[in-house]
């Protein structure tokens, strides 16, 4: 590993670090349910998974103020429920070790904004790999705008965007990477498909965290 080609490795967080998706999943059903009276596809709300919660909420809710109000329903019931729906994806751990040791800087850009984000990082036991974390709170255009995977560059030391993977298991992480010019690594753990990740354009497919450590530029 001392012989790492890359100069940073970026990260999302749901779906491709942290297993969040059944959390996800069982706060969007009961929001739907609580202001709806229904509950639309899980597929519906999977298609903008990457994006932030209110912009996701905006699809569903009719005004601005109920918007709002989902998004309380949303987060008091994640953060209820939190703890015992989460977990960190098999072989992340051993991956991020390993990039670690080798010296490489690591990133979160994550849709999440901070409470819960580092809830996660703290329930998965993972915050110390991080050096940098870019949420919605530190950008004007979240993702997929390239706005937040550059000032993670900005903020690592702009390391050559050419020697610098992003990955994630949404199109939209995949559109932020390529409009950030870094090469872009799918995840197919996540709840995206192959083809998806395929038709974003990802540079990279691995079905496994440690298949991370054999990508060459």
């Amino acid at each position: 590993m001392s012989t790492m080609p890359w100069s940073a490795v970026l990260f999302d967080l749901d779906g491709t670090v942290a297993d969040t998706i059944g959390l996800i999943l069982r706060c969007y059903r009961h929001t739907m349910k609580t202001h709806l009276g229904e509950e639309p596809p899980d597929d519906v709300w999977i298609r903008g998974m990457g994006t932030p919660l209110r912009q996701q909420l905006g699809v569903f809710g009719r005004s601005p103020e109920e918007v709002e109000a989902m998004a309380n329903t949303y987060v008091t019931l994640q953060r209820q429920i939190h703890d015992e729906m989460v977990s960190v994806y098999p072989g992340v751990p051993e991956m991020l070790a390993a990039l670690e040791a080798a010296g490489v800087p690591m990133a979160l850009v994550t849709s999440r904004r901070p409470e819960m984000l580092h809830r996660t990082l703290e329930r998965c036991d993972l915050a110390r790999y991080f050096e940098v974390i870019v949420t919605p709170d530190d950008v004007t255009k979240p993702k997929p705008d390239p706005e937040p995977v550059l000032l993670a560059l900005e903020r690592l030391g702009s390391p050559p965007a050419d020697r610098v993977l992003f990955l994630g298991d949404s199109p939209h992480d995949i559109e932020a990477g390529k409009g950030a010019g870094v090469r872009t690594v799918g995840v197919l753990w996540g709840p995206f498909p192959r083809e998806t990740l395929e038709a974003a354009g990802a540079d990279y497919l691995i079905a496994r965290p440690l298949d991370l450590l054999d990508l060459r530029p």
